[in-house]
């Protein structure tokens, strides 16, 4: 469903909105707003399950003690958006579906042999060119295509306890949480596949998920997206989307991201952070006065970008965008 094109999003530049970043974040929107109600049965139904086995599950926030309170607590006016590679999970969640799909035998070897090329490409340009884009987007499409939406997110769930599920960022988790304590609706916002977002959501009991809508039909991917990427622009124009849906007001809600191509995101609502920051969004908060958190440490901190496991793993995280998992989510 995706497109090769997402393991190397960190390597995008800023870009305007177009006609497809509005109909791609209009159609994330749409898709969210359906599968969260899915989503809130299945999370209730846990806690229920959870509450007569006297099992608890919350996750507190520690609050710095300088700041005043926030997130207000039952502002049904505000929600968060979170994105999910290395703000809430550490790496690309591409990365790790792809390992789990190449592990699965999902990709040939000729496949990740054209991933290799474009991610190569992608990452000595480190531009974007419209021309190499439609490639990447096509090559991933055609892997995807004719494949059955049921059998991808059955590899989801397996592929989320096995790669995801313990590189979840404590810190930002406990962000999202103190939203969801204060009543407040918290969403992923990525260029991930809707699906695989909204499996990652529904295990973090978050709301739901904005991500890139690939089509299908009668259950199975025609190999073409609604729109294009979500990625960039189109992340605002999905959160811009969602928020008339939902009646939300931008000036009281909150959006966190690692990445300066969210800043047109981040831009939207009234309360911005910047979280593990690369080199460019750390510039850009400080001087605008956003606040920032870095869960990293030492070297690790440093570094921003690409998993430095290029290779096949790398490649296959990259194909794995063509791995779209259709399950929506609350």
């Amino acid at each position: 469903m995706l497109i090769g094109m997402a393991a190397f999003a960190w390597l995008t530049r800023r870009r305007r909105a177009t006609a497809r970043s509005v109909v791609a974040g209009e159609a994330a929107a749409e898709v969210a707003r359906k599968t969260s109600q899915e989503l809130e049965h299945a999370t209730l139904a846990e806690a229920e399950a959870a509450l007569a086995e006297g099992v608890t599950t919350g996750v507190g926030a520690a609050k710095e003690e300088d700041e005043p309170d926030f997130p207000v607590h039952g502002d049904v006016h505000a929600a968060a958006f979170f994105d999910l590679d290395n703000t809430i999970m550490q790496g690309a969640a591409l990365y790790h579906f792809g390992r789990g799909l190449y592990k699965r035998k999902f990709f040939r070897t000729r496949d990740l042999a054209r991933f290799a090329w474009q991610q190569a490409y992608f990452r000595l340009a480190g531009a974007e060119n419209s021309g190499h884009m439609e490639d990447a987007q096509s090559s991933a499409l055609s892997i995807v295509q004719g494949h059955r939406v049921a059998d991808l997110m059955e590899m989801g769930e397996e592929i989320y306890d096995e790669y995801m599920a313990e590189r979840i960022w404590p810190g930002t988790r406990a962000l999202a949480q103190a939203h969801l304590d204060a009543g407040q609706k918290v969403w992923l916002v990525t260029a991930a596949p809707v699906e695989t977002a909204t499996i990652i959501a529904r295990r973090l009991g978050l709301t739901g998920a904005l991500g890139t809508v690939a089509e299908s039909a009668g259950g199975v991917y025609t190999g073409r997206l609604v729109g294009e990427v979500l990625h960039g622009p189109a992340k605002a124009e999905a959160v811009r989307a969602l928020a008339a849906a939902e009646t939300l007001e931008l000036a009281r809600c909150a959006a966190y991201s690692d990445s300066a191509n969210d800043i047109p995101m981040l831009s939207l609502v009234g309360h911005p952070y910047a979280i593990n920051p690369d080199g460019r969004l750390r510039k850009h908060a400080r001087e605008h006065g956003w606040r920032l958190r870095d869960y990293r440490t030492g070297r690790k901190a440093a570094k921003v970008g690409i998993p430095a496991a290029a290779g096949v793993g790398a490649v296959a995280g990259g194909a794995a965008a063509a791995a779209a998992l259709q399950r929506r989510r609350r």
